[in-house]
């Protein structure tokens, strides 16, 4: 499958599971959305069915993987790719304590060799592309010559597109949280990788709120595209208008009920598998109605009630309830 990453919903721990994922595509045609990390270890070694399945309609979809050994690499890369995953892209970037005990993420920007090793490996395992998410840097990496000798390193091996990050990782003191908002954004930087580097694909990520700032970067600094995470989470109704200023689609924009409605027959189908919890589904899609009147008690209902829920009907009465309620307020404002 080709397509282009204009747009992608980053990779979210513990976020962008296979639900928030059907989620974000009701929301948007185009966008390429991205797994949670998964490591290859788990793949090979844990529930690796559970770890993979996902519904066709979140395709294109990258599988992130996480590691450091290039033989495992590969045949989890390899499972991702029998499983119909789009790309593989490796994790240069978490800064994470759980990652770094494992010597991967964004240590390993310290041994680009190792990384190219490990990019080889995998294009001899498939046929599908393979990317690389890193950091500017990390720790006392110098931020010039250290990005420019990871990426001269890696894109040799093969890889043609790099989403960084703007900001350093500092592995040393900081929460993974900390490494989200402390090390100052250096959008610069990323502009002058791709200055030097006008042959490979480079997808901007990091602090960006808007998709109009991430246009604003691309045009800045002749990007490929941008990455946005924590904010299509907290506002993913942002992604309603992506496919039409970015994308150039004619697609009709779908209304936030209309969004509710697909999510609760998609619940209805989730519960008749036996698969889980409506919690599970409910929990990504509390910030759909965010800054309209109402949102709060919405978010309320489907809090509390969702993990006693067999199916989809308490999204259904709790987007009923705020529909109605935003209704009357118009009423009263008219």
């Amino acid at each position: 499958m080709v397509f282009e990453e204009s747009f992608s919903v980053a990779p979210m721990m513990e976020w962008t599971d296979r639900h928030c994922r059907y989620f974000h595509r009701l929301l948007s045609n185009s966008a390429v959305l991205y797994t949670e990390m998964i490591s290859a270890d788990a793949l090979i070694f844990g529930p690796r069915h559970n770890l993979l399945v996902f519904n066709n309609e979140e395709l294109p979809c990258v599988l992130q993987l996480g590691g450091n050994n290039p033989k495992k690499l590969a045949l989890a890369a390899q499972y991702g790719q029998d499983y119909g995953y789009s790309k593989i892209n490796l994790n240069i970037g978490c800064p994470s304590n759980r990652v770094q005990s494992g010597a991967f993420g964004a240590c390993l920007m310290k041994d680009p060799k190792l990384v190219a090793e490990c990019v080889k490996t995998i294009q001899n395992n498939c046929q599908i592309p393979i990317t690389i998410k890193c950091r500017i840097g990390v720790d006392d990496m110098h931020t010039v010559q250290g990005l420019d000798n990871f990426v001269d390193e890696v894109s040799e091996a093969g890889v043609k597109l790099f989403v960084i990050h703007a900001r350093k990782a500092l592995l040393n003191g900081l929460s993974p949280k900390q490494n989200r908002e402390i090390p100052p954004l250096d959008y610069n930087r990323v502009g002058l990788l791709k200055k030097r580097r006008p042959d490979l694909k480079i997808i901007i990520n990091g602090g960006i709120q808007s998709i109009k700032e991430g246009q604003d970067l691309v045009k800045k600094f002749a990007l490929d595209g941008f990455m946005i995470g924590r904010e299509v989470y907290k506002n993913p109704y942002i992604l309603s208008s992506l496919d039409r200023i970015v994308f150039n689609s004619e697609v009709k924009t779908k209304s936030r009920y209309k969004v509710a409605m697909e999510m609760a027959d998609y619940i209805d189908n989730f519960m008749k598998k036996d698969e889980g919890n409506v919690h599970s589904v409910t929990r990504h899609i509390l910030g759909l109605y965010n800054s309209l009147p109402g949102a709060k008690e919405w978010r309320r209902v489907l809090s509390e009630n969702a993990r006693f829920s067999k199916n989809g009907d308490i999204l259904r009465f709790a987007t009923d309830n705020i529909e109605d309620f935003i209704h009357s307020k118009s009423l009263i404002l008219a």
